[in-house]
């Protein structure tokens, strides 16, 4: 079995094992709070995700340690998704852009964690070998996995 195979396998059965449905926030302070936080989350996913995309696309020159930094960050920052979406904000008035989906199918969203937790692994992986075509694709694969929670789980 590859590495690779190995760590979906690892990674799956971890959040098999800790799918849990999100808690309500208890106050207004502490929705505020979870918001923030949650929203910082994926504003650092997007600033790691912004040079990629453009390398993909060709608009910048494919510079292989920011890869390799970006795919790294991006697979920590995935790993927490569902520990900062784990606090239910509905219930108040918070500025988000966050659809109910995410509290409601926690299933959903720890298996659209786990594939770009893969997706930026298999980048990593990847920009070891230098080729970028190759490079390229990968990160066209942490795309799709954004674009796919983003289908999913926010508002348009």
């Amino acid at each position: 079995m590859s590495t690779l195979k190995k760590t979906a396998l690892v990674i799956g059965l971890t959040l098999a094992a800790t799918t849990v449905m999100a808690q309500p926030a208890k106050s207004q302070k502490h929705a505020n709070k979870a918001t923030e936080w949650r929203q910082g989350v994926f504003q650092l996913l997007a600033s790691n995700m912004g040079p990629l995309g453009a390398m993909a696309k060709g608009k910048i020159p494919v510079d292989k340690a920011v890869v390799e930094k970006n795919a790294m960050r991006i697979n920590q920052l995935s790993l927490m998704i569902t520990d900062y979406l784990a606090t239910d904000t509905r219930k108040f008035k918070v500025k988000t852009e966050a659809l109910d989906k995410v509290w409601t199918d926690p299933a959903l969203l720890n298996k659209k964690a786990n594939a770009l937790t893969l997706a930026s692994a298999n980048l990593q992986k990847v920009v070891i070998s230098g080729d970028d075509k190759a490079i390229k694709q990968a990160i066209g694969g942490i795309g799709k996995t954004c674009g796919g929670c983003h289908d999913d789980f926010k508002k348009d």
